[in-house]
């Protein structure tokens, strides 16, 4: 018998332990990715987050932690989810499609200098290449974060953070750790600026 089926909670702990230390290998990315979030701010453009099911709550909770604070003290963050407007995206998957709800909601609000974040366990969410595309044409900077490979996402963006993992749930998880790193950077950043 397996360790997860006889011990599913020791199996849970064991995997997610395994992949927060596999996470190292994504330091220079991270690091890459806090820089272009803090440059971006500082130049007056704003940070958009999108996904879909869990990464859609995930986009929201990321973009809460910049908007208010995470750790410390400083001035509120230019961001948003854009998995929240229920009227926006019900009329906008009613009259477009599915796929068009996070792509026209880019067209109408991103500007040149943003940052667009896509996050997507398996890279291939139709909505968020879409997205990605029209960031594309706008001279955003797109961000994808998603599991191993990657998928059709890796090849939109700018920069790619793959998560080394095929478990929905790993992966995840992995995003929120990526994601509060992140914010404790760049957050870092903005205090430093405020008491420079």
């Amino acid at each position: 018998m397996s360790l997860s089926a006889s011990d599913p909670i020791s199996a849970a702990l064991s995997a997610h332990l395994e992949l927060v230390q596999a996470l190292e290998q994504l330091r220079a990315p991270i690091e890459t990715f806090a820089a272009e979030v803090s440059a971006a701010i500082e130049r007056g453009g704003r940070v958009f987050w999108i996904g879909n099911g869990g990464s859609a709550a995930d986009s929201q909770h990321l973009a809460a932690e910049l908007v208010g604070r995470f750790e410390r003290e400083r001035p509120g963050l230019p961001a948003m989810a854009l998995t929240t407007d229920t009227a926006v995206l019900t009329s906008v998957a009613n009259d477009y499609g599915f796929e068009a709800v996070f792509a026209r909601q880019v067209e109408a609000l991103c500007r040149p200098g943003d940052v667009l974040i896509g996050l997507s366990t398996s890279g291939n969410s139709a909505n968020i290449l879409r997205a990605m595309e029209c960031a594309a044409r706008l001279d955003v900077y797109r961000v994808g974060l998603t599991g191993q490979g990657g998928g059709r996402l890796r090849e939109r963006c700018e920069l790619w953070l793959g998560v080394p993992s095929d478990s929905t749930a790993r992966i995840q998880e992995a995003h929120m750790l990526i994601g509060h790193i992140l914010c404790d950077l760049v957050e870092q950043r903005a205090a430093r600026n405020m008491a420079g």
